[in-house]
């Protein structure tokens, strides 16, 4: 199974295009977690297999941040290994880790995330040129989304930016990637930002094939709505990311994964208006 029938047949099992991601953070935690567990490894990891429990019957996907683990220190990347082992082999696995590299550095990050940890794909930055891609670029089985209009402000700073005859590098990006789409036998996606959808459609448009993962909607206010326009002629399957939304909604209740799981539900019910496009 390559990564594209993969990806279309957990959001068709699940009727859901939502991604799941997974921002450990211990400040936010909920108390009856750090009171039950001494050490912050064992919190992480309990807390987003609970997450993953709760969550698993409304959502095609899970990106697990690993930064969030990385700052766990030395047991970091041990208990990503534990929690993303945890999730269902169905599901796609997003692992966040924006790396972007060259020559063995780029090929020793395909070998830590493709080959130890089997994730089914990881978000690149392309910062340092296309050559970033190289080293991911052989598995049929596996996919990669790389940045090419972000949530965030400082995408004012490049990706806004025009470049090379675009009216934003953004769409650049998205040219170069079709471009390289037939060669590359993994494929190769992007990350689109939901909080500005008419500005992603002038870059989804240069690459309409392309899997998206689009982070944005819950906490950082985009207009599901205004996604599903700008989806409107797009092909290739969209993931659309909850991290903070979902995963803290149960603050510190007692109960807080059946406010996690009514959150879920919630937001995949709210997506249904894309979702129906994909399944």
């Amino acid at each position: 199974m390559n990564f594209t029938e993969k990806l279309h047949s957990a959001v068709k099992k699940t009727n859901s295009t939502l991604c799941i991601g997974l921002d450990p953070d211990l400040s936010k935690i909920p108390t009856s977690v750090k009171n039950q567990f001494s050490e912050p490894e064992e919190q992480v990891s309990f807390f987003c297999k609970k997450i993953i429990e709760s969550t698993q019957e409304y959502c095609a996907a899970y990106k697990p941040n690993l930064a969030f683990f990385e700052a766990l220190g030395a047991t970091g990347l041990a208990v990503f290994k534990e929690v993303i082992d945890y999730i269902p082999k169905e599901k796609v696995i997003v692992a966040d880790a924006k790396r972007g590299d060259i020559s063995t550095t780029a090929e020793h990050y395909k070998k830590s995330f493709f080959d130890q940890f089997h994730v089914d794909a990881i978000t690149l930055n392309p910062l340092m040129g296309f050559e970033t891609l190289d080293a991911f670029s052989k598995y049929p089985s596996k996919g990669v989304y790389v940045l090419a209009l972000t949530s965030n402000p400082g995408a004012d700073d490049f990706l806004k930016k025009p470049f090379q005859g675009f009216d934003m590098m953004g769409q650049y990006i998205a040219s170069e990637l079709a471009k390289r789409f037939e060669e590359s036998e993994t494929h190769l996606g992007m990350v689109i930002g939901a909080t500005q959808a008419e500005l992603s459609k002038s870059v989804t448009d240069h690459h309409t094939s392309a899997s998206l993962l689009i982070p944005g909607i819950g906490a950082q206010g985009g207009s599901v709505e205004e996604l599903a326009k700008s989806l409107v002629d797009h092909t290739g399957t969209p993931l659309i990311n909850s991290s903070r939304g979902i995963i803290y909604a149960g603050n510190n209740h007692e109960n807080w994964p059946e406010h996690v799981a009514h959150k879920t539900k919630q937001t995949k019910e709210s997506l249904n208006i894309i979702t129906e496009k994909y399944v």
